[in-house]
């Protein structure tokens, strides 16, 4: 299946990883099921499926206001994102 994922250009030009950097692989792990080599792949995998999630259902159920739910998940995985990257990176 790598052979079918998107490079990450960021890697290939400057050769670092980005924030983004695993997030295919990951979700590939968990179509699998294998949810903790997601989760060490992208630890950012959980709350950014619930992202898109909340987003979706902000788009189709206009009864309810999701936003701040979408905010706090936006922020969280913001966070998630950039304690893994420098993680990465000293480790």
């Amino acid at each position: 299946m790598e052979e079918y994922m998107v490079p990450c250009m960021n890697k290939k030009l400057f050769g670092i990883e980005c924030f983004g950097c695993g997030t295919q692989r990951s979700l590939w792990m968990l179509l699998q099921g294998d949810f903790v080599g997601a989760f060490k792949m992208f630890p950012a995998i959980y709350t950014t499926i619930l992202l898109f999630a909340f987003i979706g259902l902000h788009f189709i159920d206009k009864s309810r206001n999701y936003k701040n739910m979408i905010i706090g998940l936006a922020i969280a995985n913001a966070v998630i994102m950039v304690v893994s990257y420098f993680y990465k990176l000293t480790h």
